[in-house]
C-alpha cells in the first residue's frame, strides 16, 4: 500500500480512509495528464489492490470512507485525453475491469461486513460518481458548489460505462423522468435536490463535514459482525513469470500459442492433502491452495485480457487429485463462519466471475490425471464448451485411470454466476429434471459416459477420435469474427433472471462496443476528440 501512487490508506481502529488524490503526471501511458483526480486503468488497479488487501490484511476494519485529497473535487472520472487516444479493445476492457472492481466494493459492504461510505468533499463527475455509486451510502458537501453528474452524454457522446445508469435507477431507485433529466444535464445535481431524487442519501454543511463523516462510519462499523481482534493475512507478492510463450505460477500455467491464437491454461491441484483445521489455513495465509490458486488464475485473467487480445481461445486443463480439492474445499464450507474462509469463498466466486465476462472463448479439455472436481469443476462448467475423453489415451499410458469429474458443495451454491444463479443452475435452466440428477450425482467420481449423459459435458469423445474434435472446435473458433463470438458468448452465459450486474455487463458488451466504434463519440470531429478544445463536436444526426 506504500508504494501506491494515487491512493492514501489511513486508519483508525475500525475505520479506514481510502483517499484518492491522483498524481497527474502519473498516467499509465504517456500522452494526458490525469487532472482533476481522473483516472486511468493504473489508478483502478492500485484501487482494486486497495479493496483486495483491506479484506485480507485488515479484518478489524468495518467501514472504508472513500474520499478525494483535493480541494473541492472528489473525482472528474475517466480521463477524456486517455478515452480519446485509446484503441477500442483498451476501452472496452478498462471499463470491464472498473465495474468489477466497483462490483467487489458491494461485495464487501454485502458479504464481508466492510461498508463502504462515500464522503464526496466536492464535485463527482462520470466515473466519479459511479464509484460513489458502488458504495452503501453517499454524503456531499453542501457548499453551493458541489454537485454529482453522469455528463457522458451531453459532453462525450458516450454514456457512463462503469454501471451508472443502471445503478442510479435499479441501486438507488431514481425515478426514470428524474434519472433522464439528470443524465442528461451537464452540470449535475446538488445540494437538498439530490437528497431527494435519491441521487446521495445526505449533505453536510463544510463547516460540519469532518466530524459528521466520522460520526456515520462508527455507525456503519457498529452494524458490522466483523471479528475486532482477528489478525490479517499478508498478500505477498505471486511467484510469476513470464516469456513470450508463457505465463507461470506455482499452480497456474499458460503457454501462449499465437499462430493457432489459443492459451493453453493448465490449473493444478493441492499438492499435498488439505489443512487439518482453519488455524493452520491461517497460519499458511496467502500459500494456502485454494486462494493462491485463485490469486494466481485472477492475475492471469487479467493480464491476458489486457496484453494478448489476439489469442481469442483460452483451452483449460486441471491436473491433480480431485479428493484433495474437494477437502480443500470442504475445509472453507465446514467453517464459514471463520473470516478468512469467508474472504477465500467470495474470492473465489469473483474471480470466476471475472472469467463468466471475459470476451474469450472457454474450451474445458477432461483427460486422465485431471481433477475437475468441485471448485475446479467451476472452470469446465464456465465454458463454453468441454470434451471429457471416453476412456484413456491408448497408445500414450493406457493404464491410466480414466478421467472423472465430480460434483461438490461448491457447485451447489457458494459461487454464484452473475445472475445469481449456480452455474449447474445456469446450465439446466428451464430443464429442472437435469439439475436434480445432476445435483443428486454429488460426490460420485463421474466417468465419460455418466458425465455426457447427465449433460455436465458437452461431447465425450474416445481417444481415436479426441484430437480432431477438439482441433477442429479451435481452429474453427479462429476463423468466426471475434466481434460475433463475443456476442454470442455474452448471451448464451448468462441464462436465467436479469441481476443489477448482468444488466451492468450486458449493457456493456452491447452499448459500448457499439457506441464506441461510432464517429459520434470517436471519430475526428466526434465529441471524445473535441472535448476541450472549445470547437462542439459534429454529429451524424440519424438514429440508427
Amino acid at each position: 500500500m506504500s508504494a501506491y501512487r494515487h491512493w492514501r490508506l489511513s486508519f483508525d481502529g475500525s475505520v479506514a480512509t481510502l483517499t484518492m488524490d491522483v498524481d497527474e503526471q502519473g498516467g499509465l501511458v504517456p500522452g494526458y495528464e490525469l487532472k482533476l483526480n481522473s483516472y486511468d486503468l493504473g489508478v483502478d488497479i492500485e484501487l482494486y489492490d486497495a479493496v483486495q488487501r483491506l479484506r485480507f490484511e485488515h479484518p478489524e476494519v468495518r467501514t472504508v470512507v472513500v474520499t478525494s485529497g483535493k480541494e473541492k473535487i472528489f473525482c472528474a472520472g475517466a480521463n477524456i485525453r486517455m478515452l480519446a487516444a485509446s484503441p477500442h479493445e483498451w476501452k472496452v476492457n478498462f471499463c470491464k475491469f472498473t465495474n468489477e472492481t466497483r462490483n467487489g466494493i458491494e461485495d464487501a459492504t454485502a458479504n464481508s461486513g466492510q461498508t463502504y461510505l462515500a464522503a464526496l468533499n466536492g464535485t463527482a463527475s462520470g466515473g466519479g460518481y459511479e464509484l460513489a455509486l458502488a458504495c452503501e451510502h453517499i454524503m456531499l458537501v453542501d457548499d453551493r458548489s458541489s454537485a454529482v453528474s453522469l455528463p457522458e452524454l451531453p459532453l462525450l457522446g458516450v454514456l457512463p460505462g462503469t454501471g451508472g445508469l443502471t445503478r442510479v435507477t435499479d441501486k438507488r431507485h431514481v425515478r426514470r423522468d428524474l434519472a433522464d433529466y439528470f443524465a442528461t444535464r451537464a452540470e449535475g445535481v446538488g445540494g437538498k435536490k439530490a437528497v431527494a431524487w435519491r441521487l446521495v442519501d445526505e449533505v453536510v454543511p463544510r463547516t460540519s463535514w469532518d466530524a459528521t463523516v466520522a460520526e456515520r462510519a462508527k455507525e456503519f462499523a457498529a452494524r458490522s459482525n466483523r471479528p475486532a481482534d482477528a489478525k490479517g493475512i499478508e498478500l505477498t507478492p505471486l511467484g510469476k513469470i513470464r516469456t513470450d510463450g508463457e505465463i507461470s505460477y506455482r499452480y497456474v500455467t499458460a503457454r501462449l500459442d499465437r499462430e493457432r491464437g489459443v492459451v493453453e491454461i493448465t490449473v493444478l491441484g493441492p499438492e499435498t492433502d488439505a489443512p487439518a483445521d482453519m488455524a493452520a489455513v491461517h497460519a499458511q495465509g496467502a500459500e494456502f491452495w485454494t486462494l493462491a490458486m485463485t490469486r494466481e488464475l485472477d492475475d492471469l485473467i487479467l493480464d491476458l485480457r489486457t496484453n494478448e487480445t489476439e489469442l481469442g481461445t483460452w483451452t483449460f486443463r486441471t491436473k491433480g487429485d480431485a479428493s484433495r480439492v474437494l477437502a480443500c474445499d470442504a475445509l472453507l464450507l465446514d467453517n464459514a463462519g471463520d473470516w478468512l474462509a469467508n474472504e477465500i469463498v467470495l474470492y473465489l466466486k469473483r474471480t470466476l466471475k471475472r472469467l463468466d465476462v471475459t470476451s474469450r472463448s472457454l474450451i474445458a479439455l477432461i483427460e486422465p490425471g485431471s481433477c475437475f472436481a468441485g471448485s475446479l469443476l467451476e472452470l469446465a462448467l464456465a465454458a463454453d464448451r468441454s470434451f471429457h475423453l471416453a476412456g484413456v489415451f491408448e497408445e500414450i499410458d493406457p493404464d491410466a485411470e480414466p478421467a472423472a469429474i465430480t460434483v461438490g458443495p461448491m457447485n451447489l451454491g457458494p459461487l454464484p454466476m452473475g445472475n445469481d444463479l449456480t452455474r449447474l443452475a445456469t446450465r439446466f435452466h428451464g430443464d429442472d429434471d437435469g439439475l436434480a440428477a445432476a445435483e443428486s450425482a454429488q460426490g460420485e467420481a463421474l466417468r465419460a459416459e455418466d458425465a455426457e449423459r447427465l449433460g455436465l459435458v458437452t461431447f465425450a469423445p474416445d481417444d481415436i477420435d479426441w484430437d480432431e474434435e477438439v482441433r477442429i472446435a479451435i481452429e474453427e473458433r479462429a476463423g468466426f469474427s471475434p466481434d460475433a463470438l463475443t456476442g454470442l458468448e455474452a448471451n448464451y452465459r448468462f441464462t436465467g433472471p436479469e441481476t443489477l450486474e448482468t444488466k451492468i455487463f450486458g449493457r456493456l458488451t452491447a452499448w459500448q462496443n457499439w457506441i464506441f466504434t461510432r464517429p459520434n463519440a470517436s471519430g475526428a470531429e466526434g465529441a471524445l476528440r473535441k472535448y476541450g478544445t472549445g470547437q462542439r463536436a459534429d454529429f451524424d444526426k440519424k438514429r440508427v
